[in-house]
């Protein structure tokens, strides 16, 4: 018996001892109470207290908390829209007191404090401007939240408007929306990019024209200007300039029928191409050249005739 009551007063020193003191982590208060009555708030460190008189009442976190929030309310063109809000607040240290003894659930009081104020803010705003102004709702919630909680003992360190949600319709609709956005887009680009092609494939043809064009003339002026030295030098042998100009289209006749037939792929026949008709076209030709050239003698000699006429009839 003297044995039995022997040890149970080493066990209750023992016990009493481990109760003597008590450690607290960083970031964290401890409540300690005097026979249930608050004694004290303890922060991190080694601590003693009363065993069986002082216990710890609990303990609260110092570290930066978050509570996601998910609110289901309706737009002002009435969607239907589900918003995340996270809400990050903080233990005040000078007031654990009011966060330990003030609220029983602290998490439940931010949370229906968000749900009242996103409730009373999107119903004003359509479901565009909702994604446009969310921070300025998380600036509401933060405010509303700041001056409630700060009673209580809990600092609103930020509020975020991390989600925005409408109905699956909605959803599909918008998508469709963007979709044909930007195809709409996309056909004005392609529209645009095929002008521009269109127009410097003219400006392309068109200056390739006038070049051509510069060229054939500047080949023409030579070919004039071979033409004319021709005749020049066959009238020093005694050729006249119309048998000249004959001799000179049946020489680029002869030329003709010579590249046509150097082409193996040329379906192109010139008539006539006999020997003899070569001399008859020399024959006419010069015969053309001088009724042409008797012609216009005797036009030039009508036209002075009528001319001295006139100047009779004036003088008389």
């Amino acid at each position: 018996m003297s044995n039995f009551i022997f040890y149970g007063f080493v066990l209750l020193v023992v016990l009493s001892f481990l109760g003597l003191f008590f450690i607290v982590k960083q970031q964290t208060a401890v409540i300690l109470e005097r026979l249930g009555k608050f004694q004290a708030v303890r922060l991190a460190g080694f601590h003693l207290k009363i065993p069986f008189i002082d216990t710890i009442a609990g303990r609260l976190s110092l570290k930066i908390q978050q509570l996601d929030v998910i609110v289901e309310t309706k737009t002002k063109d009435d969607v239907f829209v589900k918003l995340k809000i996270s809400v990050q607040y903080v233990v005040i240290k000078d007031k654990v007191y009011e966060a330990f003894y003030k609220l029983d659930n602290p998490m439940s009081q931010i949370t229906s404090y968000v749900f009242d104020v996103v409730r009373a803010e999107v119903p004003k705003l359509r479901l565009d401007d909702v994604f446009e102004k969310k921070d300025d709702i998380a600036i509401a919630v933060k405010g509303e939240l700041q001056d409630a909680m700060n009673e209580y003992g809990y600092d609103i360190i930020k509020t975020l408007v991390t989600d925005i949600d409408p109905d699956t319709e909605v959803k599909q609709a918008m998508n469709r929306i963007n979709a044909a956005e930007r195809d709409k887009v996309s056909a004005q680009y392609q529209g645009d990019a095929q002008r521009i092609l269109i127009v410097e494939k003219a400006k392309a043809e068109a200056e390739s024209k006038r070049l051509q064009g510069q060229g054939i003339a500047d080949q023409r002026r030579e070919i004039a200007k071979g033409l004319e030295e021709s005749v020049i030098v066959l009238n020093r042998v005694g050729i006249n300039s119309q048998e000249a100009s004959a001799l000179i289209v049946v020489t680029q006749h002869y030329d003709t029928l010579h590249s046509i037939g150097s082409s193996n792929k040329s379906n192109l026949i010139l008539l006539p191409n006999t020997p003899n008709a070569a001399g008859e076209m020399l024959n006419n030709m010069v015969a053309s050249f001088s009724a042409a050239n008797m012609i216009g003698q005797e036009l030039r000699k009508k036209t002075n005739d009528i001319s001295s006429s006139a100047e009779d009839n004036t003088n008389a």
